[in-house]
């Protein structure tokens, strides 16, 4: 069995966006944990989660966060696990002040950040980092990409069909 993925958000206003990243877990059958930490207001918690991660069974741990958006580096600093920040957009700099704040790290302590609201694809990243060392993963990932590929060529019949009677 794989190991799990926590799933970290700095507010529970984050939550409608998150759900996206809980959903693809699901559908990959992936083990998670979600938990609401903040780096400013628990900052005591969020290190002592992530300082624990590892030893609970955790692979990966996603971190969303907006505006500052400490969250995934305070939680970097604290374990050897990948960890993956998902800079949430906020009303002031839609969310490009997270993005620089998640992808901006130090030397030595890495954040592997996806897109402004990118949980999606922070969860197939997560199921990507996990499915090195799970082969059943690996093919599940493998059937996901050929789906997605067999959807594009699909479209381009259609538009192709559509082209030929202009």
């Amino acid at each position: 069995m794989s190991k799990k993925v926590a799933v970290i958000m700095g507010s529970d206003s984050d939550f409608p966006i998150v759900k996206a990243a809980l959903t693809e877990l699901k559908k990959y059958g992936v083990e998670f944990e979600c938990r609401v930490m903040s780096a400013h207001r628990t900052p005591a918690e969020a290190a002592e989660f992530a300082s624990n991660a590892k030893d609970n069974g955790f692979g990966v741990i996603i971190c969303a966060a907006g505006m500052a958006a400490h969250l995934a580096g305070v939680v970097a600093g604290h374990t050897t696990l990948p960890v993956i920040g998902i800079p949430m957009k906020s009303k002031a700099l839609e969310g490009m002040d997270a993005l620089l704040a998640t992808v901006m790290m130090p030397p030595g302590v890495p954040v592997a950040t996806v897109g402004i609201d990118g949980a999606k694809n922070a969860a197939v990243l997560a199921v990507q980092m996990l499915a090195v060392a799970d082969e059943e993963l690996s093919e599940k990932l493998i059937a996901e990409k050929k789906k997605m590929a067999d959807g594009v060529r699909e479209k381009d019949a259609k538009l192709q069909a559509e082209i030929a009677n202009i």
